[in-house]
C-alpha cells in the first residue's frame, strides 16, 4: 500500500493534480488510445468471427492489429498516469478492480491469440480456425466489458 499511496507524489501525478490542462490533455489522450485500440480491435475480431465479410484479412489485419497496439500502449501509459492522481481511491474502487482484472484477461487473450501459426495463417489464408473464431469473441467480449468496467469506475 505504501508504494501506491507514493505513486501519488511523483512529479507526474502532482503535475496533474496541480494542472486542470495538463490533467484534461492526458485524459483527452487516454480516450484517444481507447478509441484506436477498440476501433481497430473491434473490426478485426467480427471479421475473425465471420461478422464483417468482404475485406480481406492479409490487407486489414496486420494495420489494424498496428493500429490496436498503438491504441493499447497509449491508454497503458495514460491511464497509469491518470491513475497516479487518486492511486488509493483507484486501488479501493471495485469497478476499477474489475477493470484491471479484465484488461489482465483481455491481455491474456492476444497473447493465446496470436501465440502459434494460427493467427498469421488466418491473415494469410482469409480462413481463421475455429479457435482464431472463438478467441476473437472472447477478444469483443474481454474489451467491451473492460470498457464498460472503466466507465463505471466514477460511478462507484
Amino acid at each position: 500500500m505504501a508504494v501506491i499511496e507514493a505513486l501519488g507524489q511523483w512529479p507526474g501525478a502532482l503535475l496533474l493534480q496541480r494542472s486542470g490542462t495538463v490533467y484534461l490533455f492526458v485524459n483527452a489522450a487516454h480516450i484517444l488510445g481507447i478509441g484506436l485500440l477498440l476501433g481497430a480491435i473491434l473490426p478485426l475480431d467480427l471479421r475473425l468471427v465471420g461478422v464483417i465479410r468482404g475485406a480481406p484479412l492479409a490487407v486489414i489485419g496486420p494495420f489494424l492489429v498496428r493500429a490496436a497496439g498503438f491504441g493499447l500502449a497509449l491508454a497503458l501509459v495514460t491511464g497509469f498516469w491518470l491513475f497516479t492522481v487518486k492511486p488509493t481511491e483507484y486501488a479501493a474502487n471495485p469497478a476499477f478492480l474489475y477493470k484491471l482484472g479484465l484488461l489482465a484477461l483481455a491481455l491474456g487473450n492476444i497473447a493465446l491469440q496470436h501465440h502459434g501459426a494460427g493467427f498469421r495463417e488466418a491473415l494469410a489464408d482469409d480462413r481463421p480456425s475455429a479457435r482464431i473464431r472463438a478467441g476473437a469473441a472472447a477478444s469483443l467480449a474481454l474489451w467491451l466489458a473492460a470498457l464498460v468496467a472503466g466507465r463505471w469506475i466514477g460511478f462507484v
